[in-house]
């Protein structure tokens, strides 16, 4: 049995404190941080936030968003183990062109030290800004990715498809190696286009659920032909692991990383720049490094 992966979130953290927490979070064990990404937040949208009740969004209209891969780049170069994806980048707001390049140069400044977590987005108003279609989305996220990995590989690159298309071309500099690409999404959609990639990244969960959703990902794959021992993330966070043997009994019913915010368990949501340090200290001697001796 492997041991189970943690996965700090930085979302909605002041951008300056994004260096001392990838440093502190590299030292406690961690194994990668998290990004978020939205391009703007408008003051005033008639989308429904999905992932809450009342459809409101989860921040404060004053959070910083920074690019996730701009970030990407600067914190692998203040780390040296440490690994980054993001939940959720929306591809489909942009170029793919554009996308690609981004990741594959935040891939080669680290050293291959990312995954691409996608989704197909929820705020029509902000692809509307963006100039992006919000109806066909779903269909150019598909393509959008078979393009990058193309785009990805070494040498040459010709592509045809119903919304891109590209005569022979070179896309430099090249990732060290294939970009594992992650989907986001609780939908039935979503976990079949995960199971047709590397991963699935979730929302809060408890641990029942998530293995569930574990499991469903594993038929999913095997319906598509998948190979069953490749590797394949399943990375939620986790609502009601609390303990070591939570985390156990998680990994070894399928999740493979969990995300959480460390210093929660410790500090309050609002905590400084140094209870956050505190608390990923803590998080490592009390959470990770028991659950991985429970596990080897």
């Amino acid at each position: 049995m492997l041991p189970v992966d943690f996965a700090m979130v930085t979302a909605y953290h002041p951008i300056d404190e994004l260096v001392p927490l990838a440093r502190a979070a590299e030292e406690a064990g961690f194994t990668a941080l998290s990004l978020a990404d939205h391009v703007v937040d408008l003051e005033t949208i008639a989308t429904p936030y999905p992932y809450t009740r009342d459809g409101g969004r989860r921040w404060k209209p004053d959070v910083d968003w920074p690019d996730p891969w701009v970030t990407i780049g600067a914190l692998s170069q203040v780390t040296t183990e440490l690994r980054f994806f993001t939940s959720i980048y929306v591809a489909a707001m942009r170029n793919p062109f554009v996308v690609a390049k981004a990741v594959g140069t935040a891939a080669a400044l680290s050293g291959g030290r990312v995954a691409l977590g996608v989704g197909v987005g929820w705020c029509r108003e902000e692809f509307e800004l963006l100039e992006e279609d919000f109806a066909t989305r779903g269909r150019r996220t598909d393509e959008g990715l078979d393009l990058m990995r193309e785009l990805w590989r070494p040498g040459w690159t010709e592509f045809a498809g119903e919304f891109y298309s590209c005569e022979r071309l070179v896309m430099r500099p090249e990732p060290p190696g294939p970009i594992p690409v992650w989907v986001g999404g609780l939908s039935e959609i979503a976990f079949r286009r995960a199971a047709r990639n590397d991963g699935w990244i979730g929302d809060l969960a408890t641990v029942d659920d998530a293995v569930a959703i574990g499991e469903r990902l594993r038929g999913l794959r095997r319906d598509a032909g998948r190979d069953l021992d490749e590797p394949f993330a399943v990375v939620p966070a986790l609502t009601d692991a609390v303990v070591p043997e939570d985390f156990v009994r998680a990994s070894r019913g399928g999740v493979t990383m969990c995300m959480t915010m460390p210093w929660m368990y410790y500090h309050p949501q609002d905590a400084s720049l140094e209870q956050k340090l505190d608390g990923i200290a803590r998080y490592g001697a009390d959470i990770i490094a028991p659950t991985r001796a429970l596990l080897a």
